[in-house]
């Protein structure tokens, strides 16, 4: 369980049990199947990237090329983390490992938000300090991450001292720029959005239409950050760079916003104690967004470097890609660019608003406690699976709803059957009729055949669809791949031609070149979705760890593998996931699984073999 996992304080423990319930990672109710997997042994080695990955692909320690940076938002402690959250950080870990892949250096940003009124609030029912719950929370995401194979390279936690001198440091280039005063405030607030908010906005009885709860008069005497200043200039920048918030549904919500009138906001609470005060006046604290946004900047910060924001920036800045989901948009498109306008800095280049994940049709949220547990889904089907899933299923940037029959019949169609199936009897047929040695280069294999054109195509569509950030169409083309295989392995029949002899045999073992060359391209064209399945599927080709891990997007053309080459003994590489249905008083029935008619089945890890 977490709590024996987390190796923490009798005190923080103690947070821990009434935050991470056991029923808060195991409460997940299925209506009509259990599920059971069985992995391979070697199916749960971990990617060396994963947790933290200080070298990025192929890019060279001391090259001073522009890195790509890219953000997940810095998430809120006031609960564990949920899918939600972990959607975005997936998504973000796929586009960093596709640049990684494209040989840039890269910088992936993750972290926690760990100040406000919320935190206080969570942390005294469960009567431990805000430092207690914020350090259980932040580990949980942390051992999350671990266990989706986010290969992170910064993780900020806005209670960092580093950060607060950061903030402090921003505070006064804000304020030294006259765009910060004092003033009354009155309004209605959404203590858990942590916002002002406008009537017009408001649902019926006054409720917030993002945590559906009455948003409560709140009279403050703040201080303001002059947002109305920079409306214009805002307006400018969207006309100029229409790329700089995507999709483009997204954009047209911003200028929406901006061309209702900017208000000034308030940048400061009087009743808030858990957070940073503000400079020159410690009756008040700063307002968790001025404060979290600027986590972007911080984490840039590298470990004894002097703490300061040109620091910071020389680091990295501007971020190449915010990943945000759209609930968050207006902070990241309209208030932080104004931010760090005013203080002098430059502006990230893209802010990508995806869509929500739904279960019953309503969004996922811990406010709302409707959430699907990250936790047992990872640890009932894998990081692979979930991963794959979510990126292939969800077409990014818009909402996408869960199903556990969807998600089961998913993954085994692509994972274990198209994928896992075609490399292990191929592999099976190159043992039994070649010794699992192939007998001429790829190229020399395809010579004459479509095949390879078809591969080269697929190949280049699922480049262009991870560029554009289009994930599920990337998955789409690698899977295409997968098909194509198939289809070619049906219609050439090597089993067939190899007990003919001769030509035949010889023919037959070109075919398998052929097939074990879309194999090998497909453990790199689907390395960002999926990268501990294609770890497995390139040592079944008999590569080594480390030739894995220095793979770049170009040996994706065809004629990698090479004539007297060894592969690795068939096993299979994904396991197919037995539903096994509830009978009437509850009890667990046999599991069904899934035979092809006329065709032998060994029982090999639910693995079908041709």
């Amino acid at each position: 369980m977490a709590v024996a996992r987390m190796n923490m304080n009798c005190s923080i423990q103690s947070s821990l049990s009434c935050i991470l319930k056991p029923s808060f990672f195991f409460n997940f109710k299925t209506t009509q199947f259990k599920n059971r997997l069985y992995f391979p042994q070697n199916h749960l080695i971990s990617s060396k990237r994963s947790l933290l990955c200080t070298c990025s692909g192929n890019f060279q320690a001391g090259e001073k090329a522009e890195p790509f940076v890219i953000t997940t938002p810095l998430y809120y402690v006031n609960a564990p983390p949920h899918m939600g959250s972990a959607y975005s950080t997936i998504a973000a870990d796929a586009i960093a490992r596709f640049q990684r892949l494209l040989g840039k250096r890269v910088i992936l940003i993750t972290g926690t938000d760990e100040h406000g009124e919320k935190i206080a609030t969570s942390a005294s029912a469960c009567g431990s300090s805000p430092r207690e719950h914020c350090d259980v929370i932040s580990q949980a995401y942390k051992m999350l991450w671990k266990d989706l194979d986010i290969a992170y390279d910064k993780f900020i936690r806005t209670t960092d001292p580093k950060h607060e001198a950061i903030v402090e440091e921003f505070y006064s280039r804000v304020l030294a720029k006259d765009d910060i005063y004092r003033a009354d405030y009155d309004g209605l607030y959404c203590v858990n959005c942590e916002e002002y908010k406008d009537e017009k906005e408001l649902l019926e009885n006054n409720c917030c239409p993002t945590h559906l709860k009455p948003c409560v008069p709140r009279k403050e005497d703040n201080y303001f950050f002059a947002l109305s200043k920079y409306q214009k200039p805002l307006e400018e920048i969207l006309e100029q760079n229409p790329d700089f918030v995507q999709p483009s549904y997204r954009l047209n919500e911003v200028q929406g916003w901006i061309k209702n009138g900017l208000r000034d906001f308030s940048i400061s609470r009087a009743a808030v104690e858990w957070g940073i005060p503000v400079p020159n006046d410690n009756k008040q604290t700063i307002y968790v967004w001025f404060d979290a946004l600027l986590g972007y900047l911080s984490a840039l910060l590298e470990d004894k470097e002097q703490i300061s924001l040109q620091s910071a920036v020389s680091s990295g800045w501007p971020a190449s890609l915010h990943l945000i989901g759209k609930d968050i948009l207006r902070f990241h498109a309209v208030y932080w660019p104004a931010m760090l306008m005013s203080a002098g800095l430059s502006l990230p280049k893209m802010v990508f608003g995806h869509g929500f994940l739904t279960k019953d049709g309503m969004k996922m949220g811990k406010s709302l406690g409707n959430t699907i547990e990250p936790n047992e889904l990872v640890h009932k089907f894998g990081a692979d699976a979930v991963r794959y899933f979510f990126l292939r299923e969800v077409e990014f940037g818009s909402d996408g709803d869960y199903s556990e029959e969807r998600f089961v019949n998913i993954v085994n169609a692509h994972l274990a059957n198209t994928i896992g199936n075609l490399l292990n009897r191929t592999l099976g047929l190159l043992k039994k009729n070649c010794q699992s040695t192939l007998v001429v280069d790829s190229t020399i294999a395809a010579e004459g055949k479509d095949f390879k054109d078809t591969v080269e195509e697929l190949v280049e569509k699922a480049r262009i669809n991870y560029e554009n950030l289009s994930l599920s169409s990337a998955c789409e083309a690698v899977l295409e791949i997968g098909n194509a295989g198939n289809l070619y392995m049906d219609k050439h029949q090597p089993w067939s031609l190899f007990k003919q002899g001769g030509a035949a045999s010889e023919a037959a073992a070109k075919d398998l070149v052929v097939i074990l060359e879309a194999m090998r391209i497909i453990a790199i064209a689907l390395s960002p979705v999926a990268p501990s399945l294609c770890r497995l599927i390139y040592a079944q080709l008999g590569y080594s760890e480390d030739q894995f891990d220095k793979i770049n997007w170009s040996e994706t053309k065809w004629g990698g593998l090479k004539g007297g080459q060894v592969m690795a003994q068939p096993k299979p590489v994904f396991a197919r996931i037995e539903q096994i249905k509830e009978n009437e008083n509850g009890a667990e029935a046999a599991p069904q699984k899934v035979v092809k008619k006329k065709e032998r089945k060994q029982k090999v890890q639910g693995v079908i073999e041709a």
